[in-house]
């Protein structure tokens, strides 16, 4: 039996349609938006869905802002 597709997350209504824009306002928005949003968790490819932008895109404002990267994969299971 095939797993369920994953649900795909809708851009925010404040980045849809700005992804050709190099405002400098926007791009801090954008930046503030990424840091924030990695930081409570989400991952880097809910948070590109949310701005309508690629991984390497939210990787590349993480690294700007020095945001140390959590590995990939799901936490290990605790031994239980």
């Amino acid at each position: 039996m095939p797993y369920p597709p994953r649900p795909q997350l809708r851009p925010r209504p404040e980045f849809v349609g700005t992804r050709d824009s190099a405002h400098p306002l926007l791009q801090r928005q954008l930046e503030n938006f990424i840091v924030t949003a990695y930081r409570e968790g989400r991952s880097l490819r809910e948070v590109a869905e949310l701005i309508d932008r690629s991984q390497t895109a939210v990787r590349r404002a993480l690294d700007k802002h020095q945001v140390p990267r959590r590995p990939t994969g799901a936490p290990p299971l605790a031994d239980g």
